[in-house]
């Protein structure tokens, strides 16, 4: 069992900066792919950031803004967001992926927190 846990959202002016955390317990390794999704009102979820131990990925629309990183002793991983825009408001939910022994991908998912961003 995994469980996410995500905090540091809230409300942010234009071109403001927030860092979200993501506090992960259970059967979880290094290997394991982790990163941030994000969904708002009326639209899809959308990947936002991932990495792992070899490779990070950025969507092009957080490109240059958003920074993920992660300890992975303390089983933490963390998105540090700068020059954020009203675009960006969204519940963001913290994902780490697992390999089953049939070799498909199973998530887990933190309950979300909410990042507004707003004059």
């Amino acid at each position: 069992q995994v469980t996410l846990v995500e905090s540091g959202g809230g409300l942010v002016q234009p071109g403001g900066s927030l860092r979200l955390s993501c506090a992960a317990s259970g059967t979880i390794f290094s290997t394991n792919p982790m990163g941030w999704y994000r969904q708002a009102p009326g639209k899809e979820r959308e990947l936002v950031a991932m990495t792992s131990a070899d490779i990070t990925t950025y969507a092009d629309s957080v490109k240059g803004r958003f920074t993920i990183s992660r300890d992975n002793a303390k089983k933490m991983v963390y998105l540090q967001m700068n020059s954020l825009k009203p675009e960006d408001t969204a519940v963001y939910y913290c994902n780490a992926k697992r390999q089953t022994v049939y070799g498909s991908e199973r998530n887990d998912w933190g309950q979300g927190t909410q990042v507004t961003v707003s004059a």
